[in-house]
This record gives structure tokens, sequence and C-alpha cells, in this order.
């Protein structure tokens, strides 16, 4: 081979698989109508595959005659080469499809805690039926973190509550979720008559959620307007300490809707009203750039949106 010939891309100088295939084609059946039946093309196109490969290659590999097609001498040595390329390509599409079947096979979901805790059960449970053999993993935690685990590729899908999606990340919204406020039946503010305005939430110390969450950054957006939320009576990192603490009376709460439905059906905590303060927020799906989930990914992000029906 030159050194011209060596500067070419191989790809320009081996004929493609569907060519090759072709030519084993006719070397089974002696016969370029009959290749070209199987491979399920028409037998002019054929034709003109195989002289396309004649000219990339140089050397005459059919002679056509009325009586059917053979090999030349050139071309059945082609075609044992050919064989061993197939072969080759069979055993590469082979591994690539256990390697798709090796990540189909699991998925790791990252899961701001209201959605982990109150809505992906139910997806999951609904996913198992579908797909009994992939095995999932759950990384709980807040907005921020559930961005985290994406962007560094410890997750495959993930869910978060809030008012957009975090940078770096593409999503869906599969859903809406309401924050309430939420105290013990013995707080002032479970039997005031009134609803409970802007400015005296901001003012109020309350039970709150870690920096990074969601229910957080939705408080603070509703009171941009009067200063922010006043500096927390207690931050704890879970939705489930936030709604004991204020169960056992520590102090109100913002919480979704969702956390607290059984507590406030029980009076166990009351729901108080409030005015002015838009505390509804989307819940999204969420994947990495231009990544949109496929598999069990795809199957779980299509079970949310329906609500897991």
């Amino acid at each position: 081979m030159s050194e011209d010939d060596r500067r070419v891309p191989l790809a320009h100088r081996v004929p493609d698989l569907g060519a090759l295939e072709l030519l084993l084609a006719v070397a089974r059946h002696g016969s370029l109508g009959r290749a070209a039946r199987e491979m399920g093309i028409t037998q002019p196109a054929a034709s003109s595959r195989v002289r396309s490969m004649e000219r990339r290659l140089g050397v005459a590999l059919v002679d056509r005659s009325p009586r059917g097609s053979r090999l030349t001498e050139a071309g059945a040595l082609v075609t044992d080469w050919a064989r061993r390329v197939i072969e080759a390509a069979e055993a590469f599409d082979a591994g690539t499809q256990a390697l798709r079947g090796q990540r189909d096979s699991r998925l790791r979901v990252a899961a701001s805690m209201t959605i982990a805790e109150y809505l992906l059960p139910g997806w999951l449970i609904a996913l198992r039926t579908r797909l009994p053999d992939t095995a999932v993993s759950l990384l709980a935690g807040n907005s921020a973190a559930v961005a985290a685990h994406l962007l560094e590729g410890g997750a495959d899908l993930g869910f978060v509550e809030g008012l957009a999606l975090p940078d770096g990340l593409d999503g869906t919204v599969i859903g809406h979720d309401r924050l309430v406020v939420v105290t013990a039946p013995g707080h002032p503010w479970a039997r005031r008559r009134t609803p409970l305005g802007p400015a005296e939430l901001a003012a109020t110390p309350l039970i709150m959620r870690e920096r990074g969450s969601g229910t957080r950054q939705v408080l603070h957006s509703a009171l941009a307007g009067h200063g922010g939320p006043a500096e927390p009576l207690l931050e704890l990192a879970s939705t489930t300490a936030v709604k004991s603490s204020a169960v056992s009376g520590a102090g109100p709460a913002v919480l979704s809707e969702l956390a607290v439905r059984e507590e406030v059906s029980s009076r166990r905590l009351v729901a108080v009203r409030v005015s002015g303060v838009p505390l509804d927020r989307a819940l999204r799906a969420v994947w990495r750039r231009s990544q949109k989930p496929r598999g069990p990914g795809r199957e779980l992000l299509g079970l949310a949106d329906t609500g897991g029906a």
C-alpha cells in the first residue's frame, strides 16, 4: 500500500457491511437476482452496488451471464475476507447488545424528598410490574443534591420540586404540588379566623428544610417581596423530621400538601389559611442535558407523567 493510500480513511477504502453481505448472498445463490431478493433490494440496485464495490476495490468480483452470476477468482478471495468481516461485525453487535442489556437491567434514580417519600414508591411498584428484571437504586436528597448526582453521572433520572430547571439539566413537568402552612392544634394560628398574610408569615420563625431543598426555594421566592422568611426556628434535613417537629408543637412549618395530607385529615396538624403567598410549584423529571432517558428510565418517566396509571 502506498503512502497516499494510507492517508485515505479506511471507511473510504473498504466496502460497507451491506455491500459485503450482498457479495456473500451472491456467493450462496449464484444469482444476483436471488441475492437482491434476500437483501430486500431491487436487482438494478444490487447490480449498482456490486459495480460500486468493484470500482472501490479496483478488481472484478462477479461474472454475469444469462445462466446466472458467479464469483471471479478475486471475488472468491474477497468473499472469504468479507465473511470474516461480517462475523466480526456480528460479534461486535452481540457485544453491544449485551452492554445495552446490562445498562437496561439497572436504573439509578435520584429524587427530592417529597417525591421520594410520597410519589416514587407507587411509580416503582408499577415499573416492577412492567420490568421485573430491572434493579432500581434510589438516592434521596434535596433538589440541589439531585442535580449534583445527575451532573456527576451518579444517576440516570432525577425528580425535583422547585421553580425552574437546575443548571445543566433538561426536564419536563410531570405534575404540580402546593405548599401549605401547618401547625399543631394548640398553636394560635390553628384558631385564627382570618388568613395569614405574607408579612406575618415572613416575620415568623418557621421549622424549615435545609438550603437547597425545593420547598425552601419556593418559600423564599414567595416571600421575596417581604424580605424573605425569617431565620428558621429549626432547620431539618428531611420532610419527615420537619413534620414530626410540627406535630410535636415545636412551631409552624411549610410543607408539601402531599406530605401532610394524613396528619391534616387526622387533626394532628392544622392547615392554616394563607392569603397573598404563591405556594404552588411544579414537579419535574430531570436528566443530563441532551441525554433523555432510555430503557427503564424512559418507562419510569412515562409512569410518572401519567401518575403511574
